[in-house]
């Protein structure tokens, strides 16, 4: 069957995390992905331990499966034209370079599109093509601070636990932004750019306080908000040291809740004030820590009332849920054998994700790359010769 993004061709010139993350999802889904890296500049997440089964980093190869790998030296003479033959077929571009980088290297989007007026660029970024700070440099933290949402946690800033600016601000902003423009280009056969900066969509995220701050001057402070620690909803511990998740917020919910913890007469607790809300929290804690959380798993799992255990990441893996809906799966490696992978979140009735091979060693598809441009034997071995291509096997050091 065929899959969904199957006729899509996308250059992928992303390292890390943000972009790679996006273009995965799009290559599970059939999208033909190239990854153009630097033959002398590797991906530093291909170092970040674990190591798997193949000796690279686990993150590393899951983020960059179903992908193939050109290498190429964009500095050295020669680069920017081949990247000018492989726009005129892969005819979606990412990357995450600052602005004015690849401009200097000759690989210029306004010149580009005007032998490829199909193509679709996407400039993922930190802060965007302009502003302010459009040539400052930031990670996931930095984005997080300046949106506000790391004001939003009620103990202080701390690190989120997952890298929510990189990817909810950065790689789900790309996905959409390129789909959105590959509908757009079906219907007037023109590409066109696409800014997406991580610290907008990190601000995207804190749209709830920001809705509260353009209405009435100023949002909740931290820990007062219903889903941030100011009502009931939240994480109790039980008497094992585990917590459970109670996020019983109807009034269906918390009836069941009450019932199932024993405790009736809480249903028309008082919480008009943060003091009697903290009052009756403290009753479901003293509650809860009375018995272990599988015993209150047990119970609370019978009924519909939102509780679930605080579980670990190992503990999520080796879920039955999770392990009914596939969500690991066993990836091939190119070498011979498999890597246990996440799987896709993205579920098609008509286009199941596949997964036909872990992420390669830079430069593994650079001569069959470089053979479906037209280039010849002669002029692929030259190319290595010069350092403008490197490919694993056969070419110079």
């Amino acid at each position: 069957m065929a899959q969904a993004l199957e006729h899509l061709r996308i250059l992928d010139l992303t390292a890390l995390w943000p972009g790679p993350l996006a273009t995965v999802m799009l290559a599970d889904l059939g999208a033909d992905v190239l990854r153009l890296e630097a033959p002398d500049r590797p991906d530093l997440l291909q170092f970040l331990e674990p190591m798997d089964a193949g000796d690279a980093g686990a993150a590393w190869r899951m983020v960059n499966r179903n992908k193939r790998s050109l290498a190429l030296n964009l500095k050295a003479p020669g680069a920017a034209a081949i990247v000018a033959q492989l726009v005129q077929t892969y005819d979606i571009v990412i990357e995450q370079f600052r602005p004015g980088v690849l401009q200097r290297l000759g690989i210029d989007y306004e010149e580009l599109r005007k032998d490829q007026p199909r193509l679709i660029w996407c400039a993922l970024t930190g802060y965007g093509q302009d502003g302010p700070y459009r040539d400052r440099a930031g990670h996931d933290l930095d984005f997080v601070a300046l949106s506000g949402l790391a004001s939003r946690m009620s103990a202080g800033p701390s690190h989120p636990g997952a890298l929510i600016g990189d990817a909810a601000g950065g790689s789900f902003p790309a996905i959409i932004s390129i789909l959105a423009a590959v509908i757009q280009r079906d219907r007037t056969g023109l590409g066109q750019f696409i800014d997406v900066a991580m610290a907008d969509g990190a601000l995207w995220l804190n749209a709830w306080p920001a809705a509260e701050a353009l209405t009435t001057g100023a949002a909740l402070p931290a820990g007062a908000h219903a889903l941030e620690g100011g009502s009931l909803y939240g994480y109790y511990r039980c008497k094992d040291g585990g917590y459970l998740a109670m996020a019983a917020l109807e009034p269906k919910f918390w009836q069941q809740f009450c019932a199932a913890i024993e405790l009736p007469d809480l249903v028309d607790a008082d919480t008009t004030t943060p003091e009697k809300t903290s009052q009756v929290r403290e009753l479901i804690a003293n509650r809860l820590a009375q018995e272990d959380r599988a015993t209150w798993q047990g119970r609370l799992g019978a009924v519909d009332c939102c509780v679930e255990s605080v579980l670990t990441t190992e503990q999520a893996l080796a879920h039955p849920h999770y392990q009914a809906r596939g969500a690991v799966v066993d990836v091939p490696l190119a070498g011979g054998g498999h890597v246990r992978q996440l799987g896709s979140p993205l579920r098609l009735s008509a286009s199941e994700p596949r997964y036909w091979r872990a992420g390669v060693e830079a430069g593994t598809d650079s001569r069959a790359v470089l053979a479906e441009l037209g280039l010849s034997a002669e002029k692929i071995e030259q190319l290595c010769a010069d350092g403008v291509v490197y490919a694993p096997q056969g070419c110079p050091e």
